[in-house]
């Protein structure tokens, strides 16, 4: 094992917080943990790799405000716009690293990009500018970039079938709102947790903060995060309601983790 650090680039929901047009007290809100670009982390081991999850419409902002200037692989979790409208600046990585960036996604994931990024699969000649150029990989089943071993943790989004990431000692589970009986296994030992978390009220294909507790209760890691938030979730109100060992991620929060490598 060796010791890597995850960065929250983003722990919003698909609009991010504040809202648009939203006069909200958390849209409002001038505390910093209030303020979520759309859903991202980035994993650095030092020594082997390092690693985006997701490409989210905010990823040049995300890239300069926490100082990512190489990937060395893309991973990504499903097809939603606010998990995949940033592909466009792999771009500029591709200019900085002289090469295409490796990406992984599942079958049916990739095939959504290919529609909706066609310019840069279509092989036709561009005038006049550039297009991503991405190594794609199928996910089916545990892979490894650069000697970090990752283990896909297969999820539900609603009706989708969608993917989280072990990393070690670190699982990163995202947009679901249910964990498929196969899938407790293996999350299972792990010491960072986390997790989907939409808001209080029921929703269709998110955790709720209630759910998103259970399933902690369920996993008993010793320390759980929860992201991809509403405005409905003020960072202190809710915060000075969950128990130890649970926290609310933010924008910017770094944590170490134990990474698998080989």
């Amino acid at each position: 094992m060796t010791r890597g650090t995850v960065t929250f680039l983003g722990t919003g929901t698909s609009t991010g917080v504040p809202m648009i047009g939203c006069t909200c007290g958390v849209c409002r809100s001038t505390h910093p943990r209030d303020k979520r670009l759309r859903p991202s982390i980035f994993v650095d081991v030092p020594g082997h790799a390092q690693i985006l999850v997701d490409t989210t419409p905010d990823l040049r902002q995300q890239a300069l405000r926490y100082g990512i200037t190489r990937l060395d692989a893309v991973l990504f979790t499903h097809s939603h716009a606010d998990h995949i409208l940033g592909l466009d600046d792999i771009r500029r990585f591709n200019m900085v690293q002289q090469a295409p960036i490796p990406c992984y996604a599942t079958p049916p994931v990739w095939e959504s990009i290919r529609q909706t990024f066609s310019y840069a699969f279509d092989g036709r000649p561009r005038l006049g500018g550039g297009v991503p150029k991405v190594e794609a990989h199928d996910i089916d089943g545990p892979f490894v970039v650069k000697g970090v071993r990752i283990l896909p943790v297969p999820l539900w989004h609603g009706r989708m079938p969608i993917l989280g990431f072990r990393f070690g000692s670190l699982a990163y589970l995202t947009d679901c709102n249910a964990i498929p009986d196969e899938s407790w296994a293996l999350v299972d030992g792990v010491d960072t947790l986390v997790l989907d978390a939409l808001r209080d009220k029921p929703h269709t294909t998110h955790f709720t903060v209630a759910e998103a507790l259970d399933a902690v209760q369920r996993i008993r890691p010793r320390r759980a995060f929860f992201t991809h938030m509403t405005h409905d979730l003020g960072y202190e109100e809710t915060s000075a309601r969950l128990p130890a060992g649970v926290e609310l991620a933010y924008d910017g929060l770094v944590l170490d983790f134990e990474a698998d490598v080989s």
